[in-house]
This record gives structure tokens, C-alpha cells and sequence, in this order.
């Protein structure tokens, strides 16, 4: 784990915005595949795929420690372990404390994040680009408050809030988690936004009435899990979304999909798309933020942006 300690060693100041430290799960670091460090300030996240010893937490706690000590000192360590070994899940405060609620930033935006419980935190670090993608391709519309957004799969709606912050006038953000929306709604309110977004907690399988009558659309975020048992799975369920793309666009209208499995590579999205779809033009490939770097870009984050036909 040398490469992971040499990075918090080389941690030139404190983080004030959420981000990836480490990527040892990108496979450029051999030895350190199971290790990722995130902030999400004033807190680090250690996040391990495979079971960890008590003196490799000890040795990630003494390299904090003393880094932080050199370029932030008095500052309480707070960190938090979570291991996500297959039968051995488990989540630990390993020093200091959380904040209750605890808030983060990114980009100048704030959101709501829970480190202690579940694998996900409430903000997804590696979609950076796309909600910086969203924020562009709104304000470059010569009337952005007249752009109507659909966020599929919204989770905490991250995307709505980038999207009505750059200007969109309306987003409706669709998820089956009311918890997860009830975030969401929470993350708006922290962002000073207060009209624009609609949340329809809905399983989007059961009936596609409400998200169509309230269509079309000219910007679609599709940003499904790639595996949630009894909700969504990535190779059977795609294709569903990808039948009613067309008739959900306005014309030129752009979709994001994402598609985050280093099982399965682009040509799954293309290959699906030429055939569902084939009137939708692909128009490129997101880069990943840097610190999400992989060996192999089909193992990566994969977030592809389409357009219909004007």
C-alpha cells in the first residue's frame, strides 16, 4: 500500500472541495487495487475492496495524521473506513467525527453527503465532468429558462441542481427512492433554489405516462446503477431505456449515458444504441476527472453523450 501512503504524503493542502485523493482501484498502482481515498471535507473516506489488516489501518492513520499536522496544524483528524469486501461489509469512524448534517462542495455547489451508512455517500465523485458537461450545455441555450431537463435515475439530484444553477427553467428528476429524492429536495434548498424542480419518486418500468406527457425533452441524464437487485440491471434493462430515447428528445436534443461496470465496455452502449436507436448520432465520450484515472478505458466510467436528429 505503499503508493496510497506516498499520496497523503504528497497531499499539498487540506481539501476544501469533495474529490478523489487516491485510485488504486484504476489499476495504475499495482499492489494497491483494493484502496481508494476520498475527501469529503473535513472528513477522509478510506474505502478498501478487500479486507484490511489492523496495522495497514494504523499505518493509514499515522500517514494522515502526520500529513495533516504538516499543512494543517491543530486541524482534528477525522476519518472514516469502509470496507467493501464481498461478505464483509462494514463502515468505521476511525478517528475525530462527522458532521451532522454534513455538507460538502463542489464546483461552488453544496450537497448533502452520509459517509457512516450505505456504499454510496449522496454525491458521486467521478461524475464531475458530466454535471460540468449538464452546466455547459445550459447556459450555452439562448433561452436556458425555457430548457426543460429529465434526470433519470436522479438519486440525490445532484444533475438538477447543476442544471437549474447554470439556468434551466424546469428538471424532473425521477427516482423509485423517495429517501434518495427527499436528499435531493434538501440539496436544492442548500443551494437556494427553490422552484424549477419537480421529484417523482416512480418506478419508471411500471409506467412511462408522467415522464412522457410531460415531454419532450431537449437534455436527458440517464445514469441508471449498473446492478440494484429487483430495481435496474445493466444488461437487460439498458436496452429498455435506450427504445424510448427517441421519442422523449426533442429534436437535436442531447442525452447523457452513463454506464459505471468495468464488466461491460463502450461497444455495450454503442453496439445497443445502433440498434435500438439508430437515428441518434453519437457525439463523444466524457473524459473522466484525473483523478479517476484507469488503466483501461473500457473498465472506467463510461459517459457518452448522444443527439437526435434536428
Amino acid at each position: 500500500m505503499q503508493a496510497l501512503l506516498h499520496a497523503i504524503a504528497q497531499m499539498a493542502s487540506l481539501p476544501s472541495e469533495a474529490q478523489r485523493l487516491f485510485h488504486g482501484r484504476g489499476g495504475l498502482f499495482p499492489g494497491c487495487e483494493q484502496w481508494s481515498l476520498d475527501a469529503f471535507p473535513p472528513v477522509f473516506v478510506l474505502t478498501s475492496f478487500a479486507p484490511a489488516g489492523a496495522d495497514q489501518l494504523a499505518a493509514v492513520h499515522e500517514a494522515l495524521a502526520r500529513r495533516l499536522a504538516e499543512i494543517a496544524p491543530g486541524q482534528a483528524l477525522n476519518w472514516v473506513y469502509q470496507c467493501r469486501a464481498e461478505g464483509q461489509l462494514e463502515t468505521r469512524l476511525m478517528a475525530g467525527q462527522v458532521p451532522e448534517p454534513h455538507v460538502v462542495s463542489e464546483g461552488g455547489l453544496r450537497y448533502l453527503v452520509h459517509v457512516l451508512k450505505g456504499q454510496n455517500h449522496g454525491l458521486f465523485l467521478d461524475m464531475a465532468e458530466g454535471r460540468r458537461w449538464l452546466a455547459e450545455q445550459v447556459a450555452a441555450q439562448p433561452q436556458p429558462e425555457r430548457l426543460k431537463v429529465l434526470n433519470l435515475f436522479a438519486y440525490t439530484c445532484a444533475f438538477s441542481v447543476v442544471a437549474l444553477r447554470a439556468g434551466a427553467g424546469q428538471v424532473i428528476n425521477v427516482d423509485m427512492s423517495d429517501g434518495a429524492l427527499a436528499t435531493g429536495r434538501r440539496n436544492h434548498v442548500l443551494n437556494g433554489l427553490s422552484s424549477g424542480a419537480s421529484f417523482l419518486a416512480h418506478d419508471i418500468f411500471n409506467s412511462w405516462g408522467k415522464i412522457g406527457r410531460a415531454g419532450p425533452y431537449p437534455l436527458i441524464i440517464l445514469d441508471p446503477p449498473s446492478y440494484q437487485k429487483g430495481s435496474f440491471v445493466a444488461t437487460k434493462d439498458y436496452a429498455r431505456l435506450m427504445r424510448r430515447l427517441p421519442d422523449l428528445l426533442t429534436p437535436g436534443g442531447q442525452v447523457l449515458l452513463c454506464l459505471n461496470t468495468p464488466k461491460l465496455g463502450m461497444a455495450f452502449l454503442q453496439d445497443q444504441m445502433a440498434e435500438l436507436a439508430p437515428d441518434l448520432r453519437f457525439l463523444r465520450r466524457l473524459e473522466n476527472p484525473p483523478a479517476f484515472a484507469d488503466i483501461s478505458g473500457e473498465r472506467a466510467l463510461k459517459v457518452l453523450v448522444y443527439q437526435a436528429p434536428a
